[in-house]
């Protein structure tokens, strides 16, 4: 009659308590559904919940594996750090917010770009990093896409950048907004050497990113459900004084309005960016 008198946790040979232990990060809920989710199964799934297919953060070490051929991605750019121009201080300085998402981050800056190729066709990459300040553009974010771009202008080679930021990086103020037009320049150069450039959106791509660069590519694609937009909805409406559509700056709202050219579940998007090389590399 042992078995019928076993405590909660205890074993039938030696009656030793015995604690179910789950190692920290082994599941994590879904923002969409709040379905918990195996975190293995999910990486393997690409960070898609599998119950209601919403497409959670990549990390950029993930999203370069995702979209170019194994070993062959080579990061452009490692010593260009941001600087502290102006002494900005809000509730804490700039220069201990850069310290504090370095060390949270593991990166040096809100996007890396690099070389790389897929089915063996090369390419510049930049893959914007939302855990670093929310990927705001600052002066070093806005130098380093521009020299990607400029690389891939002197390589005669499609440039693509995956997007994913808040905007423009209030604590350099001006300088921050001057990337706006930095990037773009460099893309006018890149189009008059008739060569591609295409952007992936990823959730979410707002403010001055959207602005210039994230809007200026030659084919975009967005992943479902990403939002898009210059301000958030909630102060659109508020300036407007008006009802905002349903589904407002989603990617699909602005698909149909023109603004995307596709939405593109992620598990896609390898092959999808395979077919659009080889279009630009034939320059048809």
């Amino acid at each position: 009659m042992a078995i019928f008198s076993r405590g909660k946790y205890s074993t039938l040979k030696t009656g030793v308590k015995r604690k179910m232990v789950i190692p920290d990060g082994s599941w994590v809920k879904c923002k969409k559904c709040s379905q918990t989710l195996y975190t293995e199964r999910l990486e393997d799934n690409l960070q898609v919940c599998w119950c209601c297919g919403y497409h959670m953060p990549m990390t950029v070490a993930a999203r370069i594996r995702q979209l170019s051929d194994k070993g062959s991605f080579q990061e452009y750019d490692t010593n260009l750090r941001s600087v502290d121009r102006l002494g900005f201080v809000d509730s804490k300085s700039y220069v201990d917010r850069l310290a504090e998402n370095r060390k949270k981050s593991g990166a040096d800056e809100a996007v890396c770009t690099g070389h790389a190729t897929l089915n063996n066709i090369p390419f510049s990459l930049g893959v914007m990093d939302f855990n670093f300040m929310g990927a705001s553009m600052g002066s070093v974010v806005g130098e380093k896409i521009t020299r990607m771009i400029e690389r891939a202008t002197e390589n005669g080679e499609t440039a693509v950048l995956v997007t994913a930021s808040g905007g423009a990086r209030m604590q350099e103020g001006i300088l921050s907004l001057m990337q706006m037009a930095k990037t773009s320049g460099a893309l006018a150069r890149h189009r008059e050497k008739r060569l591609g450039y295409i952007v992936i959106m990823a959730n979410p791509t707002y403010g001055g990113v959207s602005a210039s660069f994230a809007t200026l590519g030659d084919v975009i694609l967005a992943e479902p459900g990403a939002m898009i937009g210059f301000a958030g909805p909630r102060v659109v409406q508020e300036t407007t004084k008006s009802v905002l559509p349903e589904g407002f700056q989603t990617a699909e709202f602005l698909l149909n309005h023109g603004l995307i050219d596709r939405v593109v579940e992620r598990k896609n998007l390898r092959k999808e960016l395979a077919f659009l090389l080889d279009i630009f590399k034939k320059k048809i």
